[in-house]
């Protein structure tokens, strides 16, 4: 387990991460959780007092890495930009599980099963993560939905998101 302390930043103009609410995690504290790696990986510890787990250190050059603090996780810390952080933090191998609903979808398409379990294990969880990242039956299986069109168009999280955002801009949405 790693200690340190941080305080909490936000991006300003920083194209797709404008806004984004993080802490930095420097390269000597990284090397120390996952040794020799250089793309994001997963956490869990404490934020204050606050536990977190699956939560993903993301590359930002030389070594160094951010924890981005979401609504929830601000919510839980009830800490705002500016602030300070107690942060102990080990690395979190444990899978992201996938929900039993996206399982069949796979099952029934399997071109898009075959895209999806070819993707790296960062990206396999970025998709799992947003499908679990939202509440009700209804909201789900729109997002298992929408994953399935990305797998069978051949594209990534970052690639499916763009796409959903051009489409409402094309709405005016």
């Amino acid at each position: 387990m790693e200690r340190f302390t941080a305080t909490i930043k936000q991006f300003a103009a920083q194209g797709e991460k404008t806004g984004w609410t993080y802490i930095d995690v420097p390269a000597d504290i990284a090397e120390k959780l996952h040794p020799g790696n250089r793309l994001g990986f997963r956490v869990k510890g404490k934020l204050d007092k606050f536990p977190i787990q699956g939560v993903a250190l993301l590359p930002m050059g030389k070594g160094n890495f951010i924890l981005t603090l979401n609504a929830a996780l601000r919510k839980g810390i009830k800490k705002k930009k500016g602030a300070t952080l107690d942060v102990q933090i080990t690395y979190d191998a444990a899978p992201v599980p996938v929900p039993a609903g996206l399982l069949e979808c796979l099952e029934d398409e399997p071109e898009a099963s075959d895209y999806f379990n070819g993707l790296r294990l960062s990206q396999r969880n970025y998709f799992l993560k947003w499908i679990a990242g939202v509440k009700g039956e209804a909201a789900v299986a729109k997002r298992i939905a929408q994953a399935i069109t990305a797998f069978q168009r051949q594209q990534d999280f970052g690639s499916m998101i763009r796409g959903h955002k051009a489409d409402k801009d094309k709405l005016g949405l």
